[in-house]
């Protein structure tokens, strides 16, 4: 279930709906839907973040990127689910994100190496990757091919910084596919989440909505990270993907270097980036007295 479609379920009873003219989109947020792109572009620009698009698996995958020093380590940010649903029944044409949080967040971000992987098929024109399909953004969005095809998607970032360390940033189900990636790669130093839907079951049967069988679960590898220094931050405010989800995955992965961070007045989709700057000041590390 995408971040987009849970969010529909918590405020579809308090804010009006409003139906494009060509009745193939509803959105959440307002009547007047931005060009996706040009946010994104607004976004990235002022941050010195270059589009590029990159062949992975077998996906084009999109990814905006940032890489001024080799002998730095590189900070990967991955987008959420974006706008997967128009509605509880109707999935979208397009899962390009209305508001690009994941990219907000690496525009946050002042780094030398800042590199955001947007999902399979945002950003991207359906006729420019023959593999987009709808179930890429609803029922497999976590699945296997996915997973290699954004881990072969680092894998060509890391070799403009070789031998440096990976360190992995995911926003909602972005958090989901940064785990899954932790648990394949050797070289990723820090893992954080934001608002990271770590265990998809859970998320799912929490709100009442079917199963996703074809999609990998983070909660089951959880232990494959316990090595890795991990922070996971939530909201109090969130319904969507509420704090003890992260408390779950936590729990999961055991051992002495994952913790959990609870902000507050933060709606699922809300503006983290403008808390980043000091969330990000809040280093994973391992606890030195186990």
């Amino acid at each position: 279930m995408s971040n987009d479609r849970l969010r529909w379920r918590v405020v579809e009873g308090r804010r009006a709906v409003c139906a494009l003219m060509s009745g193939v989109a509803v959105l959440i947020s307002g009547c007047a839907s931005p060009d996706r792109n040009a946010h994104a572009d607004a976004l990235a620009t002022p941050a010195g973040l270059k589009r590029e698009v990159l062949t992975a698996g077998d996906f084009r995958l999109t990814a905006f990127s940032r890489i001024t020093r080799a002998d730095r380590p590189l900070r990967v940010y991955i987008e959420g689910d974006g706008l997967a649903w128009v509605s509880r029944t109707e999935p979208s044409l397009d899962p390009t994100p209305v508001a690009a949080t994941g990219l907000a967040l690496a525009a946050a971000d002042t780094s030398a190496n800042v590199v955001y992987l947007a999902r399979p098929c945002q950003f991207m024109p359906m006729d420019g990757d023959p593999r987009c399909s709808v179930v890429y953004w609803t029922g497999k969005r976590f699945a296997p091919e996915v997973i290699e095809a954004m881990d072969a998607e680092i894998g060509q970032f890391a070799a403009r910084a070789p031998g440096q360390p990976v360190e992995l940033v995911g926003y909602s189900g972005g958090g989901a596919i940064a785990v899954l990636i932790a648990a394949r790669r050797r070289d990723v130093a820090s893992l954080r989440t934001v608002a990271g839907n770590l265990d998809v079951e859970y998320v799912n049967r929490l709100h009442r909505v079917s199963a996703m069988p074809a999609s990998r679960n983070p909660v089951d590898v959880a232990r494959q990270t316990a090595r890795i220094p991990q922070i996971h931050f939530s909201s109090a405010q969130d319904i969507v993907v509420p704090p003890d989800v992260a408390i779950r995955f936590a729990a999961a992965v055991g051992g002495h270097c994952v913790k959990t961070r609870v902000v507050s007045g933060l709606a699922h989709d809300g503006d983290w980036a403008a808390k980043w700057k000091d969330l990000l000041a809040m280093t994973p590390v391992c606890d030195a007295s186990h």
